[in-house]
């Protein structure tokens, strides 16, 4: 991320008021949702930057950019919302998040999807990414983040 103000990662649909610890629409825990603007600059790109490299792994296993340039300019030319300091796996998810049904030739933007998933329809594919780009969060947050609230949490019963 530059310099400039950092924007927030939510996009709109939130799950964390129904009770989610990770939100099904951006994917951050429940706390940075809550939290998210005292956090200072630091703590916020931490923040992206998790989210971008999970969205990123996720991303690559199902295709391929072969052309930044060209998605860059699709992207812009459809008005579609991206993050230019971000991954380039992060664009093209950004494309199919919001043309999966429009698009018919995925190489016109610059990208191609892997041999094993060549037969899936974009809307299947956008909906597995968004799945497991959710159940890693998830499993981060139960890895690294509920243990330290299970510790705090028994730390103020002794």
């Amino acid at each position: 991320m530059s310099h400039q103000r950092i924007k927030t990662p939510c996009v709109g649909l939130c799950s964390t008021v129904y009770g989610d610890l990770v939100c099904r629409g951006c994917k951050r825990f429940h706390h940075e949702v809550v939290s998210w603007n005292q956090y200072d600059e630091e703590e916020k790109r931490a923040v992206w930057l998790r989210l971008e490299t999970l969205l990123v792994q996720v991303v690559q296993a199902k295709l391929e950019v072969f052309d930044a340039q060209r998605l860059r300019c699709q992207l812009e030319q459809r008005q579609i919302r991206f993050e230019v300091e971000q991954s380039v796996y992060c664009w093209a998810y950004r494309l199919i998040a919001r043309g999966a049904r429009a698009i018919s030739q995925l190489e016109a933007y610059g990208v191609v999807l892997l041999p094993e998933f060549r037969d899936w329809a974009l809307p299947a594919l956008r909906d597995a990414i968004d799945r497991e780009f959710f159940l890693l969060s998830q499993a981060h947050y139960e890895r690294y983040i509920a243990p330290r609230f299970l510790r705090k949490g028994m730390l103020g019963r002794i």
